[in-house]
């Protein structure tokens, strides 16, 4: 995996476990938001460079482990079917999101700190 400049490390990233088997974390709500966004499964799965069946996993995944649909599929219509976040979905992806702000805020110093570490001990590594 390569690492991107655009985005300073240390980053803190926010894995929420539902229960023992199930979780949720920053790419199944990215697929959540590119379903929003593209109005289907395959569609969002795309757009992450994701295969079909992997895409439809996920989403069943998420509907199995919350134990309620945050996806639900259309069918029919002139452009054939497609896809729909439910209100919970919405509501799931609000509260990662705001969960996910929120974390980011309370270690915002340290994580500040830490970076200016790594920075630090680069530059006396380079040398």
């Amino acid at each position: 995996m390569q690492k991107s400049s655009a985005r300073p490390l240390p980053s803190l990233s926010v894995r929420i476990d539902l229960d023992t088997e199930g979780r949720i974390g920053p790419g199944k709500i990215a697929l959540l938001e590119n379903i929003r966004e593209h109005g289907s499964i395959s569609a969002a799965g795309r757009a992450m460079d994701m295969s079909y069946k992997r895409a439809w996993d996920l989403v069943d995944e998420i509907n199995r482990i919350c134990r309620q649909a945050a996806v639900e599929r259309q069918t029919g219509g002139k452009n054939g079917g497609g896809a729909v976040l439910t209100p919970f979905g919405l509501s799931l992806v609000a509260r990662y999101r705001k969960i996910e702000r929120d974390a980011a805020s309370a270690v915002r110093k340290e994580l500040q700190a830490l970076r200016s570490e790594i920075g630090s001990a680069k530059k006396r590594v380079g040398r």
